[in-house]
Parts: structure tokens; sequence; C-alpha cells
């Protein structure tokens, strides 16, 4: 891994002038009275006075006139909160915070400027944008149908400004909206801030600005007969499934704190986050900790990335007409440039695919989109999530260590975490759900078992079968031909006759998802493929959850007595097709498994003949479609399910035989 010389602040020249300097001149401040009345109004016309347009463009905002002239009046309003108590805030402006349904954060904001401290402030600063943007998307839906999802858009909105006035949110555009303004939202989440280089006053004047916005919704909501109503916060459901670590505890505290002056991967204007991020975890406040290390994980990957693919340029934030280096470019397979990215290699699969799972997956968290965008309920954030990040922080200081650094590398703790990640597979991936979800169909089947069914004494006008017909011997004749599908992909001597009961079969697909896929960057292929399978799972769950539930209420009924005549004889016909439902959807599961397992997941081209590959999952599909409808209890469609489960085998059986000869034909 190349190394740089110490760096003094990841803000390219341009950024780090706005934000650092250029508000900061030494002019006379405003008095507070302009800015703020005696009962706490927010005087908006004295603010926005100071908005300038660009001569390029008359609607465009001259963001560098703008922050140069807004400066003064943000010390006024630090200087301003910083003579208050939090009481006295509390009383003058708690009640202008309720339309964020969030007072006492922003009381939480209020202390932390009163202390000083950078990291707290830089803290309570990623905390308020990501309250605002969330609030003010509630503002706009009563408004507006779809919420834009990133800030700036939203800022831009007509229906906020049709409620707040364009000129009010302009003033927000200047601190939050644009990379070309202060962007003080992006340039913290993304971790490209220290914590010394955020000006507090800027915290200070946002936190008024929010007041003011409060105020004037006080007028504007009955004005135009309108109420707010708060989204309800997003709910991390996916911790049980992300669990791949140990619990963090003091002694892994200990050795993070050990590796953060050491690693590689910290830079060292950033080491106050750190420090600050493993001090609030032992104190249990778990979101403070995860809103700290996500930007720093994002920071120390983007050095690491600079510097196996060689672009040390790409640390820096960029200028507006460039992209930042974020999470999303990071992980991606190639640079904007069409160059493949180093860094998967770099790190390996198993790393890439728990970042993947943590960040990007649509079904997984996303945990740092949905804390920065301000959807999670920080007062009721789980440890399980913060213990998870610590220790994929710890993995990824560990492996930026050079040898000689003298940290001691043989704590058993260590050793434990590190070990957890070298067999971890995907589980947001889609091929990650679709296994899941066919071992819930595993586990669903093998409840067929338990069925309750009358004995033969209690079902004296109980008919025989009356169906009989090849589906017993299809059923058999396909076991091999799933075989020979597995022999190409699994080591494991297979014999076709060990599998031709229905146990062995659920037995196998189990053995067979304990392997290992790639994920990583699957070709669009594949994720067709694994959609339709996804499909074709959900439909036998369904199947299979519907006829155990059928059976227990029926039999139910029987007991009771309470069953039409009609009723019996459908009862029967139901208790007469259960067992070769069994054996069809024990062997389309594992059918179901074969496929995922031949995918081509590293292939950038689908093999040839794929249209009629898809084609013949389509018809799987149909079939199991019409048999979740056949088999639901207002139809008791069960001759109509045999006949057509009799259709689906013989053409799966036509299938296999020419797709068979067709893919041994292109591989020879």
């Amino acid at each position: 891994m190349a190394t740089f010389e110490p760096i003094s602040t990841c803000l390219s020249g341009e950024v780090h002038r706005m934000v650092c300097s250029l508000g900061l001149g030494k002019v006379d401040n405003p008095d507070r009275e302009h800015i703020v009345t005696a009962s706490g109004e927010v005087c908006w016309d004295a603010i926005t006075f100071h908005l300038h347009t660009s001569d390029a463009e008359e609607q465009d905002l001259d963001y560098v006139e703008c922050v140069r002239l807004l400066g003064p009046i943000c010390k006024t309003v630090h200087l301003y909160l910083l003579s208050l108590n939090t009481r006295q805030f509390d009383d003058q402006y708690g009640l202008w915070f309720e339309w964020t349904n969030n007072t006492e954060l922003f009381v939480e904001v209020f202390e932390a400027i009163e202390s000083s401290l950078h990291t707290s402030i830089a803290l309570s600063l990623m905390k308020l944008t990501a309250c605002l943007e969330r609030t003010l998307g509630d503002v706009f839906l009563m408004i507006g149908k779809e919420c834009p999802f990133l800030l700036r858009d939203l800022l831009a909105s007509q229906e906020l400004a049709s409620l707040f006035g364009q000129s009010v949110m302009n003033i927000l555009r200047v601190f939050l909206g644009s990379p070309r303004s202060l962007n003080l939202r992006n340039i913290l989440w993304h971790g490209f801030a220290a914590p010394a280089e955020i000006p507090p006053m800027y915290t200070s004047m946002l936190l008024l600005l929010t007041a003011g916005l409060g105020q004037i919704l006080k007028g504007a909501l009955p004005q135009r007969n309108l109420t707010l109503v708060h989204r309800p916060y997003f709910r991390l459901t996916q911790l049980e499934e992300l669990a791949v670590f140990p619990d963090i505890n003091k002694e892994a505290i200990a050795v993070a704190e050990e590796f953060i002056g050491k690693s590689d991967f910290v830079l060292e204007i950033m080491l106050p986050y750190w420090r600050e991020a493993l001090t609030v975890y032992k104190n249990q406040r778990y979101a403070d900790c995860t809103i700290l290390l996500l930007p720093q994980l994002e920071m120390g990957l983007r050095k690491y990335f600079t510097a196996v693919n060689n672009c040390p340029s790409r640390l820096l934030t960029a200028e507006s007409t460039t992209l930042y280096t974020t999470f999303d470019e990071m992980l991606a397979k190639y640079l904007d440039n069409d160059v493949r990215n180093q860094l998967p290699t770099a790190l390996g699969d198993p790393i890439m695919e728990i970042l993947w799972d943590l960040l990007n997956h649509q079904e997984g968290p996303r945990l740092r989109d949905h804390l920065s965008h301000g959807e999670l309920d920080l007062k009721a954030f789980p440890r399980g999530m913060a213990s998870h990040v610590v220790a994929l922080a710890i993995v990824l200081l560990h492996h930026c260590c050079s040898g000689d650094n003298g940290v001691v590398k043989e704590e058993e703790c260590l050793r434990t975490i590190i070990s957890s990640t070298t067999s971890y597979c995907s589980r947001f991936h889609p091929i990650g759900r679709l296994k899941r979800q066919l071992l819930h169909c595993v586990e669903s089947l093998q409840k067929w078992g338990e069925m309750p069914r009358p004995t033969l004494g209690q079902s004296p006008d109980r008919p025989g079968s009356a169906r009989s017909g090849p589906t017993g011997c299809l059923l058999e004749e396909l076991v091999p031909n799933l075989i020979n599908r597995l022999r190409t992909i699994w080591t494991k001597e297979l014999n076709p006759s060990q599998y031709l009961l229905s146990e062995a079969q659920l037995h196998l697909v189990t053995e067979l998802l304990t392997g290992h896929m790639c994920t990583l960057y699957c070709p669009r292929a594949v994720l067709e493929v694994v959609s339709l399978l996804r499909k074709m799972t959900s439909q036998c769950l369904t199947v299979s959850e519907k006829i155990t539930g059928s059976a227990a209420s029926r039999h139910q009924q029987w007991l009771n007595k309470s069953l039409r005549s009609r009723q019996r004889q459908n009862y029967f016909r139901m208790l007469d097709s259960v067992q070769y439902l069994h054996h069809v959807f024990s062997l389309l599961t594992l059918l179901i498994t074969v496929e995922l397992l031949n995918a081509p997941t590293k292939s950038a081209k689908a093999p040839p003949e794929w249209h009629c590959y898809l084609k013949f999952l389509k018809t799987l599909l149909q079939y199991t479609e019409n048999m979740a409808t056949y088999t639901s209890p207002e139809k008791n469609k069960w001759d109509e399910s045999w006949d057509l489960t009799e259709k689906m085998l013989l053409k799966v059986k036509n299938f296999y035989n020419k797709w068979c000869n067709v893919t041994t034909d292109c591989a020879t």
C-alpha cells in the first residue's frame, strides 16, 4: 500500500476556503436585535437581505458572496446563543422545535455548542442536519407526492418554497444545499471535515434557522388548513441476520483504542472522532458511536482506495464540477475511467460483502443512508448494530496495520473478530435472500409430517384415491437430471437413488445452501434468474403454508363434526393429494437450489439459449402461482392441481433433456 505525506486537511482548496475562512473575516457584527427579537422571533428579512445571485444566472445564488455576507450574522447568532443557559434556551425556543418531533435533540445541540468541544459540535451538526432533512420531507409530503431523496433537491423544491418562501429556502441552500455552498451536511457525513474545521457558528446558525422555520409553520399551517404528520421511523429488523461478529466488550474496545493511533487506516486529523466514538460506546450512546464511526470508515476506506488505485487526489473533497469519492464509488467494480477498482482485491471478498450488506444492498439495513437522512429513532438505536460497526472498524484497522507498529495482534478477542469474516457470505444480496427463502421453504415442508389426519376408524365414509398416473415415475426420472446438473459444481459424489425420497431431497437442499456463492458484481443475467427463482420460492412457501394451515383447520372441523358432506369429500381429496404434492414441492425446492448454484455468477455474458432457459423458469413460476391459487381454502382444486402438476413435470423432463444436451454441446 502506498503511503502519503501527513495530511493536514481533506478539504480541497476551494472548499477549505469556503468553510474555514470565507465567513470569518474581521468585520463589524450586526446587532442581535436586527436578527432575533427579544421574544426570540427570527428576523428573516434581515437575514435574507444578504443573499446574492450570480451575475451569470439571475436565479442562481452566488454562494461565495452569500457565505461572506452571512458570516457576521452567524457570529452574532453564535455569541447570542452562548449568552443563554440551557433553561433559557429551552424556554425561549423549545416550542419552535416541536415541528421537528424531536425537541430534545435540538436542546442537545445547544449544549454541545455551549461545551465548545469541536467533536461534540460536529456530531451535533450531523444529527441536526439529518433531523432537519427528515422533517422537511414530512412538510413536503403535506403538499407533494414523492419526497426527493437528496437534500439539495428537497431544498430546491417548489413545494417547500410555497410554504416557507423562496428566500428562506435559499438561506438553507447556502448552508446545506449544493456542492458550491458550505455543503456542511455532505462534508461531515462523508468524512471529509476534521472536527476543528467546521466553525461552531454555523451550527448555531442552523439551530436558530430551524427554530425560525417552526415559527413560519405556526402561521402557515392553519392558514392553508394543513396538518403536519411525521412518517414513522425505519426499523432495523436485520440485526439477527447481520450478526457475524462477537459482541464488542471492554476488551475489544481496548484493542480498538490501541489500533486507532497506529493503523494506516486512520488519518491523524480524524483521531478525535475515533476516540470520541469509542468513548460514547462505553457510555452506551450507541447511535452517537455509529454516527461518528461511519464517516470515518468512509474516510479510512477512501485513504486505502486512493492508495491501492494510485489516485491520491481523490482523497480530498471534490469541487462542484467533480464527483466526490464516496462509498458508492469505492465499492464499485470499476473506477469512473472504466479501470478495474483494486479495492475489492485488496480487502478480499468477505470484507467487501460485509460492507455491501451494511451499506448498499436494498434489502439490507443501508445504515449510513437511513442515519444520515434522519430515518432512524436515535433514542432506540440498537446496541447490536453499533457493536457490528465497531467490530467492522476493528477489522479494517487491523487490515491496514503494518507489521512494525507495535500493536499486539495475538489478543484472543482480536483473533475471534478477524476470523469471523473469513467465511462470510452476503445475507442481503438477492442470492443471500434466496438462500434464506429456500431454508424457510425446507422448514415448512419438513412440517408436513406433523400434519394431523383422521385415523382409518375415524373416517368410515372416506373413499379411496381415484387418481393414478405417471406422476410418481416422472418425479423419480427427474432426480438423475438434477443430480447431473449438480456434478459440474458440487465435489461430493452423489447417487441419484439416494435422493428419491422427499426427506433426502430437503436434506440435500440444506447441505447445498451451506456453500459459498460469489455475489460481488453479479451479471444482470444472473440477477434476472435469481429474481425468478425468488418468486418461485415465495410461491412454494405459500403453497406449503396454505396446505398445512388448511389441514390443521379441516382436521379440527372434522373432530368437531362440523364439516358438511361435500366439505368432507374435499378434505379427503386434499389428504390424498398431500403425499404427492410433498414430493413435488420438495423436488421443486431442490430444482430451484440446483439452478441457483448453476447461475454463472462470475461470467459477464449469459450462456447460449439463455432466452429458452428464462422461458422455462417463467413456466415454472406460472405453475407455482397457479398452485398457490388452487390450494387456497377458497378454491380447493385438488383434482386440477394434480393435472397441472403432471403437465409441469413433463415440461421439466423435456426441458432438461434438451437443455443438458445444448449446454453439453456448447461446452465441448
